[in-house]
C-alpha cells in the first residue's frame, strides 16, 4: 500500500513537472518565432516593394535602392534574380550557395519564413518575392540570428528546471512522510486487530487528529470497549448461571444424602426432606427454563406476532396472581382503555406484564398496592406498572435489567428471585418493537413504563377523536 501510494504521487508531481517544464518555454519560443516572423515579413514586403519599381534588377540597379532603405540590424540581406543570382549580399558567401529550396519556392511568388532555435540562438529566414508588372523578377533574403532572446529563454529554462527539481524533491519528501504516517497508523490499527483476535480485548489505540483513519481507529476502540464489555458479561453471566445451578442441585443432594445415610429417619422428617428436594427441583427447573427463554433471544428467535387486545391480557394476568396477591395482603388497582390493540407475540406479551405485575407483589409491603394503568397516547400504547413498596435505589436503576442482577440478593433469594426476570423482560419488550423504562414511584416504591407501537387503525380512531 505504501509503495502503490508513493508511485501514484511520484508519478503524477513527475509528469506535473515535465509539465512545468515544456509548457512555458514552448509558448515563449512560439512567441519569440510569431513576433520575428511578423517583423521579417513586414521587413523583406518593404524591401520588395522598393524593388518592385525596378523593370530589371541587376546588380547596380538593386545596389543603389538598397543603399536607401536597408536597415542595419540584420545579419545577412541578400537580393537574387528571378535565375538565383545573387545581386545584392551584406555578407558575401561563396559562389553557388544561392540555389536552395528556400529560394525555388520563392520564384512561385509565395512568402516564405524559417526559423529554428538550437538553444543558442533563434536562426531565423525569410524569402520575399519581388513583382514588377505581376512577373516575377527576383527575391529578397533576410537572415536574422538572435542571441539575445535565445539566452534569455535558455535562461528562463535553466531556472525553471532547478526549480521543478527542488520542487520534485521537496513534493517526494512531503508524500513520502504523509505516506509512512498514514500507514504506520494503518500498521498500527492492523496490529491491534490481530491481538484483538488473538483474544486481548484490552488493545486499543490512540486517536490522532480527525480524518478517516482516526474515525476508523474510534471505531475501532468502541467496537473493543463492546467485545470486552460482551465479553466480561459472558462471564459473569456463566459464573453466576453456574453459581445459580450449584446452589439447588447442592441442596438436593444434601437432601438425598442425609436421607440414604440414615437408616431410621422419621417419616414426617424424611417427607419434610422430600418436600424440600420438590421445591429445590422446582427452583432448578425454573432457572432452566428462564436460561433456556434468554438462549433462543440472544440466538434471535423470533416469535410469531400477532394482532393483541391488551386489557384482556393485562386483566388475565391479574386473575392469576390473585392468590399470591391474597397471600401478600395485596391489592390490584387497574386503569384499563379498551381497544388498545398492537402487534406483538402474545406469549412474550403474558410473559412481560405477568413478570412485572410478580415482581410488584412479591417485593411490596404488606398491605400495599399495585397499580396497572392502560392508554393510547401519541400513536403508542402505554402500559404502567407501579407498587407501593420499598423501591429501587437510584443508583441500581441503570442495571436492574442485566442478568443476574439483583437490588438486595439475600432478600432475592429468599423469595426465590433468580435476577434473570427483568432481563428477560427488557429483551421480550425490545423483540417485540417496544420501550421500558425504571424509576422510582413517589413517595414509594417503583414504576415500570412499557410503549409498543398502536396498530394503524387504532392511531387512526386516535387522531380522528383528537
Amino acid at each position: 500500500m505504501q509503495f502503490t501510494f508513493l508511485l501514484i504521487f511520484v508519478a503524477f508531481i513527475g509528469v506535473s513537472t515535465v509539465l512545468l517544464n515544456v509548457f512555458p518555454t514552448t509558448t515563449s519560443r512560439d512567441v519569440v518565432m510569431a513576433n520575428k516572423e511578423r517583423a521579417l515579413l513586414n521587413q523583406g514586403n518593404v524591401l520588395s516593394s522598393s524593388l518592385s519599381g525596378l523593370e530589371r534588377l541587376s546588380a547596380e540597379g538593386v545596389s543603389h535602392v538598397m543603399e536607401l532603405v536597408v536597415p542595419g540590424d540584420y545579419d545577412r540581406i541578400l537580393v537574387t534574380n528571378r535565375a538565383g543570382d545573387i545581386l545584392y549580399d551584406t555578407a558575401p558567401n561563396p559562389a553557388g550557395e544561392g540555389e536552395s529550396a528556400p529560394l525555388r519556392s520563392a520564384r512561385s511568388g509565395e512568402s516564405q519564413f524559417y526559423c529554428s532555435y538550437d538553444g543558442d540562438a533563434f536562426r531565423s529566414e525569410v524569402i520575399t518575392p519581388v513583382m514588377s508588372y505581376g512577373s516575377l523578377i527576383g527575391s529578397v533574403h533576410i537572415f536574422d540570428n538572435d542571441l539575445e532572446q535565445a539566452r534569455t529563454i535558455h535562461s528562463v529554462e535553466l531556472r525553471l528546471r532547478s526549480i521543478s527539481v527542488l520542487l520534485f524533491i521537496l513534493s517526494v519528501l512531503t508524500v513520502l512522510f504523509v505516506t509512512l504516517r498514514l500507514t504506520r497508523r494503518l500498521r498500527e490499527l492492523a496490529g491491534a486487530m490481530r491481538t484483538v483476535r488473538e483474544g486481548d480485548l484490552s488493545r486499543r489505540v490512540a486517536v490522532k487528529g480527525q480524518d478517516e483513519v482516526a474515525e476508523l481507529a474510534e471505531t475501532f476502540n468502541k467496537m473493543t470497549d463492546r467485545l470486552e464489555s460482551t465479553e466480561e458479561l459472558r462471564r459473569r453471566f456463566v459464573s453466576d448461571a453456574s453459581h445459580e445451578l450449584r446452589t439447588p442441585l447442592a441442596g438436593i443432594r444434601l437432601l438425598s444424602d442425609s436421607i440414604a445415610q440414615s437408616d431410621d429417619m422419621d417419616v414426617a422428617l424424611m417427607r419434610e426432606f422430600v418436600s424440600d428436594i420438590g421445591m429445590e427441583a422446582e427452583r432448578l427447573q425454573r432457572l432452566t427454563e428462564k436460561l433456556l427463554r434468554l438462549t433462543r433471544m440472544d440466538s434471535g428467535v423470533v416469535s410469531e406476532r400477532t394482532e393483541v387486545e391488551l386489557a384482556p391480557l393485562v386483566e388475565r394476568c391479574v386473575h392469576l396472581l390473585q392468590p399470591l396477591a391474597a397471600q401478600k395482603q395485596v391489592q390490584f388497582e387497574t386503569e384499563l382503555e379498551p381497544g388498545v390493540r398492537i402487534c406483538a407475540a402474545e406469549d412474550d406479551l403474558f410473559q412481560i406484564v405477568f413478570n412485572l405485575a410478580e415482581n410488584a407483589v412479591k417485593y411490596n409491603r404488606e398491605g400495599g398496592t399495585v397499580f396497572l394503568r392502560l392508554c393510547a397516547e401519541d400513536g403508542q400504547a402505554v402500559l404502567a406498572v407501579e407498587d407501593t413498596g420499598i423501591g429501587i435505589p437510584e443508583e441500581d436503576l441503570p442495571h436492574i435489567f442485566v442478568r443476574f442482577y439483583r437490588v438486595d440478593k439475600n432478600r432475592s433469594r429468599a423469595i426465590g428471585g433468580s435476577g434473570l426476570g427483568l432481563s428477560i423482560v427488557h429483551d421480550a419488550v425490545e423483540a417485540n418493537g417496544g420501550e421500558i423504562r425504571a424509576e422510582r414511584r413517589e413517595p414509594e416504591g417503583t414504576r415500570f413504563l412499557l410503549r409498543f407501537p398502536l396498530l394503524e387503525e387504532k392511531r387512526e380512531e386516535k387522531e380522528e377523536s383528537v
